[in-house]
């Protein structure tokens, strides 16, 4: 991978020789890039954006200012490990994010998957997995180890707990404070946290049909509404993605042993 032309490199920005640039990768004002770092084709950081650690990202992101991407780990557990943050390709980070690499005991690295909105003020800590396409509005925070599957909409000021998981399609409101796991499709608010149907309309956006909506909302009765405990409609579930192969991803999440689902 070929250094990008100075032209394309703000004349304050301080790119280490070691990194590792595509050509046409564009740095701005008063940035800086650590000698451990690889940027993909296509992608534009911002000013005053520090990219440091063992820190790899893919084509066409785009990274707004302020933003630290790749620094240490706030745990207190760290010792100077060469753990690894893995971004891949077509994401947003807007303005004065955070994101940190991963830690040993969480299994050395950070990973962003593709086609990610990330809006100002976002904290995603040590460990986190994300998937693809997923939002994550204003002043969201994740603690360390927690997973956000596909297409999941975090709404602003929402903070999700170390080690919690949010499942597929979900969605938060604001200020959500999120203490377990939100299963595929469920809409949740509150602090703590509480179930309020599912996501009807993202579901819909995304191309679902009328059938497999109604389907996911009689299987969310059943979980929630149907005063079955959760082996009891973890059987009933089984029986609707029988029926509907969307329920498939519902009953496999809730059936992983975690800090449970919220109920």
């Amino acid at each position: 991978m070929n250094a990008p032309p100075a032209s394309l490199i703000h004349t304050t920005a301080i790119v280490d020789p070691a990194a590792r640039l595509a050509p046409d990768v564009e740095v701005g004002p008063y940035t800086i890039i650590g000698p451990h770092v690889e940027i993909g084709a296509g992608s534009r950081i911002g000013p005053h954006t520090v990219i440091t650690g063992h820190t790899r990202i893919g084509a066409k992101n785009t990274i707004s200012q302020f933003v630290s991407v790749g620094d240490a780990p706030q745990d207190k557990k760290y010792g100077g490990e060469p753990t690894r943050l893995e971004i891949g390709e077509g994401n947003t980070i807007r303005e004065c994010c955070t994101i940190n690499r991963g830690t040993i005991q969480g299994g050395g690295v950070t990973r962003v998957g593709n086609d990610n909105w990330i809006m100002a003020y976002v904290h995603i800590a040590h460990d986190c997995r994300i998937g693809n396409r997923a939002i994550f509005a204003n002043s969201t925070q994740l603690a360390g180890h927690v997973l956000v599957d596909d297409d999941a909409v975090l709404g602003g000021f929402t903070g999700v707990h170390q080690f919690c998981r949010v499942g597929a399609h979900s969605l938060t409101g604001v200020s959500t404070v999120v203490l377990q796991d939100i299963p595929p499709y469920v809409t949740a608010s509150g602090s703590p946290a509480r179930p309020f149907g599912i996501n009807s309309e993202g579901l819909r956006r995304r191309g679902f049909s009328s059938e497999t909506i109604s389907e996911l909302r009689r299987a969310y009765k059943t979980l929630y509404r149907a005063g079955l405990s959760l082996e009891e409609a973890q059987r009933e579930l089984a029986d609707h993605a029988v029926r509907c192969s969307q329920v498939q991803p519902l009953l496999d999440f809730i059936r992983v042993p975690g800090r449970g689902i919220i109920r």
